[in-house]
């Protein structure tokens, strides 16, 4: 800080970088007021030259090299915006090693080195903004480590990718296919030309790592969380989900207790009263249940220009606060000043309890039903609700089924079993119940 003055520096002007530029010049006034200091753009580094020339960056401003803004002696908070695991990595560890106040959007960068990048900020005792990592525009970062810090959070359900729910939702709507209405996002701009880290569940998993180490004070390792994407989905079996009263979401799932803590993505079947049933299209929501609060919602936009650079901007303006006073450091990253320095330790998925939704095709004839019924009590899993059709052809029909509490080891042992059988003409699909 000098003269009165913060220094910003912002490394990418893309998307996010062009509407964190915009936003600081549009809002100048009132930012500086609630920091009692002018922020300032002192150094802005893009490969594109044009996307500074469209934004009115300077020469005095401008640069190609990213590393001229980590070391520019005027810069007290550097913003990453670049995305990827490098050279993301080396910039925002450099810069918190030369002393920077650190802000990112970088949710990959987060889930695969948080643990060595907050440490580190620790030991520099330097802030680090990571607010839009997560939900885009929903402050979820600031509520689990300021807001709810005297709770233990017991559970997380999130609705974290936008392009996934947006597919759901119309699948859902209008029965689709899974390959129509992802060209459909792909063409208003909702999806990428290649969708796989969205649809796959990759995204939704990177900011499920983020969520549990605050949630829990210890990072997870990626390689740790089961993850299940969307792509297989069928709208048969969204549409009998409804016919059970629940609607098909893609959940980043978090839960704790005093013996076991998961932490899984995958399609779920979520009743049609919860909350998170009403998240529609792009929106993402989180909801937590914590052991004195109880449950919240947290919901609105979790991606795009203006949401995710709102995010960007509220965490320089924490950390403005912090250089102007002189108590930089002040929050630490995980909301703990002791978190864990060992990877946090997930249950295996086979120990997963919880209800089941399975579709079997079976041959239409007698005794296929007590078969099934016999595998799946031979493994002590109980049948909560059927739905049987009728022959409409000569094929296969389809037998839908609703499970009560089970364990996933035994599940997949029995739907293994199930499967062998000669009466069953294709393999299971099967899809877990959270309430």
């Amino acid at each position: 800080m000098a003269g009165g003055q913060i220094g910003i520096g912002v490394i990418g002007l893309g998307t996010v970088g062009g509407g964190v530029v915009e936003l600081l010049r549009e809002k100048a006034g009132e930012l500086s007021a609630a920091v009692g200091a002018e922020l300032r753009i002192v150094r802005a580094a893009d490969l594109e030259p044009a996307r500074a020339t469209e934004l009115g960056l300077g020469d005095e401003v401008f640069t190609t090299e990213a590393w001229s803004v980590v070391h520019d002696r005027e810069v007290d908070i550097v913003v990453e915006l670049i995305g990827g695991l490098s050279p993301a990595r080396e910039l925002v560890v450099g810069a918190i090693e030369a002393g920077k106040q650190v802000v990112t959007a970088n949710k990959a960068l987060l889930a695969s080195h948080g643990a060595e990048i907050f440490a580190l900020a620790r030991e520099r005792g330097v802030g680090i903004g990571y607010e839009a990592s997560v939900g885009g525009g929903i402050p979820l970062i600031r509520a689990l480590r300021e807001g709810l810090i005297a709770n233990r959070i017991t559970r997380a359900l999130g609705i974290l990718n936008g392009t996934c729910n947006y597919i759901l939702t119309e699948m859902t709507a209008r029965g689709a296919d899974f390959a129509d209405v992802l060209a459909e996002a792909q063409r208003k701009g909702y999806a990428e030309a290649d969708p796989s880290f969205d649809v796959e569940g990759t995204d939704t998993a990177h900011k499920l790592a983020i969520v549990a180490a605050l949630a829990s004070g210890a990072h997870p390792r990626l390689e740790d969380i089961y993850v299940e994407g969307i792509t297989a989905l069928s709208p048969v079996d969204i549409h009998y989900a409804q016919e059970f009263g629940f609607c098909v979401k893609l959940l980043a799932i978090f839960s704790q207790d005093e013996s076991q803590i998961h932490a899984r993505v995958h399609p779920a079947l979520v009743p049609q009263d919860h909350p998170l049933a009403a998240v529609q299209g792009p929106f993402n929501a989180l909801f937590l249940e914590g052991d004195w609060v109880g449950p919240v919602l947290l919901y609105g936009q979790g991606a795009g220009r203006r949401p995710t650079a709102s995010a960007v901007v509220g965490d320089i303006v924490e950390l403005a606060r912090e250089v102007a006073t002189g108590c930089t450091g002040r929050l630490p990253p995980l909301g703990t000043a002791s978190p864990s320095r060992t990877p946090l330790v997930l249950a295996p998925m086979e120990e997963v309890l919880c209800q089941y939704y399975f579709r079997f095709m079976a041959a239409d004839r007698p005794g296929v039903l007590a078969a099934i019924s016999r595998v799946l009590g031979a493994h002590r899993i109980s049948i909560k609700a059927v739905i049987q059709k009728g022959r409409r052809s000569q094929g296969p029909v389809p037998i839908v089924m609703l499970t009560h509490e089970a364990p996933e080891a035994a599940v997949r042992k029995a739907l293994r079993e199930i499967d062998a059988l000669e009466v069953i003409a294709a393999p299971t699909v099967m899809l877990r119940v959270v309430s």
